[in-house]
């Protein structure tokens, strides 16, 4: 047992004496329990996730403006292709009889054409040229699978000069004993790059030919060969012309619109 003098040493010892790390961790401890040190803590964790959350929006905004640039564009791609759907018939055919794309003649100008249609020019472009060869022309004819026509062409062939006009007839029955048919007709010029010469005056294509069961009628062609034609120099080794003509059978959709009937052609 030690005697007082020692226990009152050890006493004041263990009361006013503690290592460096362990006086620092008791400090540490107090400070972050201390009720100002709280509320620092709390401020700083807000202000960094406030901070972080700015910073995510400000990222994340260029991404939604390109989404939402990618949204307008796929639904202009959209509305395009149904507006260009609607439109795609009437366009082909009106680019098709302005330029003799695809084999399909141009609108003369004494048939309303966009060419000068003035007396001057029409008296130009229909004077025959007597000192050119001159070109046969052939004609066909053939009708879809379902539209149970006869169509076939009157004459098998004519001879013309360029500028000179030319008139020929095609003949089309309906075949069906009980039916009254509508028959819509397209046409084309092979060679094709004779279309843009080939004018027609006159002509029974893309309009409505209503035959009732059994009727027969003559449909009449008017045209000229365009004398630009003897200018041009891949125009020279063409002698033989045809002039084809495809019924299908047609029908009106529920907006008044007459539109073919799809099927396989089948040559007459």
């Amino acid at each position: 047992m030690a005697s007082p003098r020692y226990r009152g040493l050890i006493d004041i010892v263990t009361k006013q004496w503690t290592c460096s790390s362990c006086a620092l961790h008791k400090h540490a401890r107090s400070t972050l329990l201390h009720p100002s040190t709280k509320r620092l803590l709390q401020t700083t964790t807000k202000s960094s996730s406030a901070a972080a959350a700015a910073q995510q929006e400000t990222l994340r905004r260029p991404f939604e403006q390109k989404n939402a640039n990618t949204l307008y564009y796929t639904a202009s791609i959209i509305l395009g292709t149904v507006a260009l759907s609607y439109g795609s018939v009437p366009l082909y055919k009106t680019i098709c009889q302005q330029t003799g794309w695809g084999g399909q003649p141009i609108k003369s100008a004494a048939h309303g054409g966009d060419l000068d249609n003035s007396p001057e020019a029409i008296a130009e472009k229909l004077t025959p040229i007597t000192t050119s060869r001159r070109l046969r022309i052939t004609f066909a004819g053939s009708t879809s699978d379902i539209l149970p026509w006869k169509f076939t062409p009157q004459q098998r062939e004519v001879r013309v000069l360029p500028g000179e006009t030319a008139l020929a007839f095609y003949t089309a029955t309906n075949q069906s004993p009980t039916e009254d048919i509508i028959g819509v007709a397209t046409y084309s010029v092979t060679p094709a790059q004779v279309a843009p010469y080939f004018s027609k005056i006159q002509c029974f294509c893309f309009e409505e030919q209503r035959l009732n069961k059994g009727e027969t009628v003559d449909m009449p062609v008017f045209f000229y060969i365009d004398p630009e034609f003897l200018k041009d120099p891949t125009m020279k080794g063409i002698d033989t012309i045809t002039l084809n003509y495809t019924f299908f059978k047609a029908k009106y959709d529920k907006d008044g619109h007459l539109s073919p009937i799809p099927g396989m052609k089948s040559p007459i």
